[in-house]
């Protein structure tokens, strides 16, 4: 088995579409079926998973989607080609625990995780309607 898609609520499509394609990610699909019904896919470079969004696919609000992750071989360069592109990215950061991340972020130390491990640096940034991403750092990227 693998996670294959994850449906992102918003309340723009066309919005949507710009600002996911600034971030990086490519378009695999737009198809719409009368008024009530479209669904927009895309997915990022060497991703095996796909996001979706769109009119009639999901009841969840807007932006209520939090902490998908995106796994990075290097954090400060993948931020810094998001900033490039446009997105909003805040500082990188690790966790006070060591271990993963947790909101809010009274957690957040800054900086990258001293002990250079896997999967305990992180960068966040959010879509126009606030639905959350994380940036995490994975060597095996």
């Amino acid at each position: 088995m693998k996670l294959e898609l994850v449906v992102i609520p918003v309340s723009q499509v066309e919005r949507a579409k710009v600002f996911y394609r600034s971030a990086g990610f490519r378009e695999e699909l737009d198809y719409a079926s009368g008024d009530d019904f479209r669904v927009v896919r895309f997915s990022l470079p060497d991703s095996g998973a796909s996001i979706a969004f769109g009119k009639g696919i999901t009841s969840a609000p807007p932006g209520s989607i939090q902490g998908l992750h995106i796994a990075v071989s290097d954090i400060e360069e993948a931020r810094a080609e998001l900033l490039e592109r446009g997105v909003d990215v805040g500082g990188v950061f690790h966790d006070v625990g060591g271990v993963f991340y947790r909101l809010p972020p009274w957690y957040d130390v800054p900086g990258r995780d001293p002990a250079g491990r896997n999967y305990a640096s992180f960068a966040r940034f959010s879509d126009p309607d606030g639905n959350g991403w994380v940036l995490e750092q994975s060597e095996d990227r």
